[in-house]
């Protein structure tokens, strides 16, 4: 039941003593608004790694051309490494276990794509159908190239997102003929890659058309493979036999890992993703390290407060009051100090987090730090109610207390 008396005494008591009710609620409001400040920093950092990943497919390899730097068979170190369409061919087909949905690509450079009187200036890339997944990209309207673009080699484009706005803002472009560097492609498709503006702001057409119509012969400049569900382990056996393939064919030692580059997203995921998973760890530990340290912090500043008041409990006692009140009269002021103070720093936490998420022009690794206010409305709950236990002891002491010996304190 609501007890009107009971209340006025307790914020007499709280205006009364200002610095100590301070210093009780401080310890509560820092340890919340650190643990916020700490959760949120982690949240945002592995936000800002995830979306650096969404460039690519987690489970792609990415295979580039290098200089070698170990003699071979005779051969001087620092020759160039180009390559060709053997280089795909070399790989795939089953020809190295667990590859799926090989592709190379040819670089175009910027190119003008022109429709009717709009154009502008985008990158072209001459691929395979398999490219639509090394990159993760998504449909957004229409197909991705296919095998029989490729064989029959027409002259066929699929454009990202932004090139398809700047050149058809009406929306109206599938089947229509754009030209791109002054030769003729019909529109199949659109999509859109998480990788950003930079994957977005270009255009993919079949690799023969490229080599042909750009005339590059049979050279490509990269390749890329997804490799299903392996495992880091087993994605690390398929880069070896990947590279001792291709220096079977390029006639250079298996072990110059600089020869050809070759980026294992899986193996590299799993390194971040397992540093990450540390970070949270470090990060919790400091948060409970914190809340331990705030309610420490109130268990002695209510012993504190006890100690300052057994006089009046003495007299109070001395006058009637049952051990009962004495002790409900010091945990609901506990209570109602480490309650405010908890949820003002919830507040201020989020607040905080909020303006530093909005501050940020550009990002980078640090993506729209946050947390689950779940998580912290449990965390304020279990210090409101550790701060409710640390003033328990101190009341039933000063409940202890007979009237003669606490009107002796001094």
């Amino acid at each position: 039941m609501f007890d009107l008396d009971k209340w006025q005494e307790i914020f007499e008591t709280i205006s009364k003593n200002k610095l100590r009710t301070f210093l009780t609620g401080f310890s509560v409001f820092w340890g919340i608004f650190m643990l916020i400040i700490l959760l949120g920093s982690g949240n945002g950092l592995r936000n800002g790694f995830e979306v650096e990943f969404k460039d690519d497919a987690i489970n792609s390899i990415w295979i580039y051309q290098g200089r070698t730097t170990i003699p071979y068979k005779g051969m001087k170190p620092g020759r160039h490494i180009n390559f060709t369409d053997d280089d795909m061919e070399v790989i795939d087909d089953g020809k190295v276990a667990g590859l799926e949905n090989v592709a190379s690509r040819l670089w175009l450079a910027n190119q003008n794509f022109v429709y009717g009187n709009r154009k502008g200036n985008f990158q072209l890339i001459s691929t395979h159908p398999g490219q639509f997944y090394a990159e993760n990209a998504t449909m957004v309207t229409g197909r991705f190239l296919n095998q029989f673009d490729i064989d029959e080699r027409r002259k066929v484009v699929v454009l990202g997102i932004p090139v398809q706005e700047e050149l058809f803002p009406n929306g109206d472009h599938l089947g229509k003929m754009i030209e791109i560097g002054g030769i003729a492609f019909k529109v199949i498709g659109t999509f859109k890659d998480g990788g950003g503006n930079r994957d977005n702001r270009r255009g993919y057409i079949p690799m023969t058309v490229g080599q042909m119509v750009f005339d590059r012969g049979r050279n490509v400049h990269a390749i890329s493979s997804t490799i299903g569900d392996a495992t880091p382990e087993e994605s690390l056996v398929i880069e070896q036999k990947i590279r001792d393939r291709l220096a079977s064919l390029h006639q250079f030692s298996p072990e110059d890992k600089r020869a050809v580059w070759i980026h294992n997203t899986t193996d590299s995921f799993m390194k971040i993703a397992n540093l990450f998973s540390g970070i949270s760890l470090f990060v919790w530990a400091i948060g409970i390290g914190t809340i331990i340290a705030g309610i420490v912090g109130i268990g002695n500043i209510m012993m504190v407060v006890v100690k300052e008041r057994t006089r009046e409990i003495g007299i109070r006692k001395a006058l009637g009051a049952s051990p009962f009140s004495v002790v409900s009269l010091i945990l609901i002021e506990a209570t109602f100090i480490t309650s405010i103070a908890g949820y003002l720093g919830m507040v201020a936490g989020v607040f905080t987090l909020e303006a530093i998420s909005n501050s940020l022009d550009d990002p980078g690794i640090f993506q729209n730090p946050s947390v689950d206010l779940g998580t912290v409305a449990i965390a304020t709950a279990v210090l409101v109610v550790a701060g409710l236990l640390a003033g328990l002891i101190p009341a039933l002491r000063a409940a202890s207390i007979s009237p003669i010996e606490a009107l002796r304190d001094e």
